[in-house]
Order: C-alpha cells, then sequence, then structure tokens
C-alpha cells in the first residue's frame, strides 16, 4: 500500500480540533474500531470522521499518542519498552477516555 492510498481518521475533540490519525493507530480503540467497520451506512464509516463531544483537546492528544505508542510496541519482544508517561493531573481524564474507546 503505498502512502498516497494509507487509510486516515479523523478524530474531532470536543473543542472541534482535528487530529488525522493512520487507520491502524484508530484502531487500536475497540470502539473506534467497530465504528469504522460496522455494517451499514454509518457517517463514521463513510466520512472516515468520528467526533467526541465528552473528550477535551489536551486528553485527545494523548490518547493520539497512546496509539501511536501501543502500535510501535505492541509485538515488541524487547524488554527496554519506554513507560508511556501521563502527566498526573491527566489521569482522571485518561482513564475515563480509555475505558470509553475500550483501549
Amino acid at each position: 500500500m503505498s502512502a498516497a492510498e494509507k487509510k486516515v481518521v479523523k478524530l474531532i475533540s470536543a473543542e472541534g480540533f482535528e487530529f488525522v490519525v493512520d487507520y491502524d493507530a484508530a484502531c487500536v480503540s475497540n470502539t473506534i474500531k467497530n465504528m469504522l467497520n460496522s455494517q451499514g451506512s454509518f457517517i463514521e464509516n463513510e466520512q472516515g470522521e468520528i467526533r467526541f463531544p465528552e473528550i477535551t483537546t489536551p486528553v485527545m492528544e494523548v490518547v493520539c499518542k497512546y496509539f501511536y505508542y501501543k502500535l510501535r510496541y505492541a509485538n515488541t519482544a524487547s524488554k527496554s519498552i519506554p513507560e508511556f508517561k501521563v502527566a498526573p493531573e491527566m489521569a482522571l481524564e485518561l482513564l475515563m477516555a480509555a475505558n470509553y474507546l475500550d483501549t
């Protein structure tokens, strides 16, 4: 698959900020994966964009970074996987977003 053919997904935060991520990275979230692969003609599937009115922009940014982190290290046999650091003041919001996104 060439770079031009690579599928991307647009994730839109509560404030309307748009995060464009690779389809594979977005599918780290089982919720997003199910939305994009569901049967029928749902707008998320057709337009490749999903709105998250309950997830703020700073939280969505960390979530997107985590998607790439998880994709990068998911099947790594190495014991030197770097820690994914989370600011303590964001921990609760990130936990709620991770729970909702099934990540």
